[in-house]
């Protein structure tokens, strides 16, 4: 590996953190006999908790990738807050979610996702980081949306904000490439030399 990729890759290690969490997540409730959305639950605040104290100690700044990853004081904060909303979300949604039956170990699995966009939507350095993060975010959040099957208003709600999340999303395409098509670049630094 060159020292380019290490150092990107340890600039970018909380986002890695909760990828490989999310993934690990997914195959310990696909593949445990039992129902253990409360062990999936716990073991998902204990992955946002470790890339938060990640965050927090590591002190890395600087640009990853091409610059198309930044991390700096605000961006950390705000990854700070956007971990700790999840790790709350989780903890105080259990108890509702177990009410209302839509308990499955794909929920705390999914909220993991939305947080990864969250912060790569943080740290985008460009248009294409940008967007790529609102989706991933924007996907997971249809799916949360429409969670409880047996709700007609979750399932409506789901293909609301899917059809809304959709037109907004070929909206910002267009808008991109209008700026892209008069700056001639996609990142945002480029982009407000060429606008002045």
């Amino acid at each position: 590996m060159t020292p380019d990729l290490l150092s990107s890759l340890s600039l970018s290690t909380p986002e890695l953190i909760l990828a490989v969490g999310a993934l690990a997540l997914l195959m310990v409730g696909a593949y445990s006999r039992s129902n253990n959305t409360t062990t999936v639950t716990g073991l998902a605040v204990a992955v946002l908790v470790i890339a938060g104290l990640w965050l927090a100690f590591s002190g890395g700044e600087g640009s990853a990738y091409g610059s198309a990853f930044v991390q700096d004081s605000f961006g950390r904060f705000m990854k700070m807050l956007a971990l700790i909303g999840s790790a709350v979300t989780l903890v105080m949604s259990m108890r509702f979610a177990r009410q209302e039956h839509f308990d499955k170990f794909e929920y705390p699995v999914l909220i993991v996702l939305c947080t990864l966009g969250m912060m790569l939507m943080i740290s985008a350095n460009g248009m294409i980081g940008l967007y790529l993060g609102l989706e991933l975010q924007s996907l997971a959040i249809y799916v949360l949306a429409a969670i409880n099957r047996d709700n007609v208003r979750s399932t409506e709600a789901g293909l609301k904000y899917f059809v809304l999340g959709a037109l907004s999303s070929g909206m910002l395409l267009y808008g991109i490439s209008l700026v892209y098509g008069y700056t001639g670049n996609t990142g945002f630094h480029e982009i407000a030399t060429a606008l002045g």
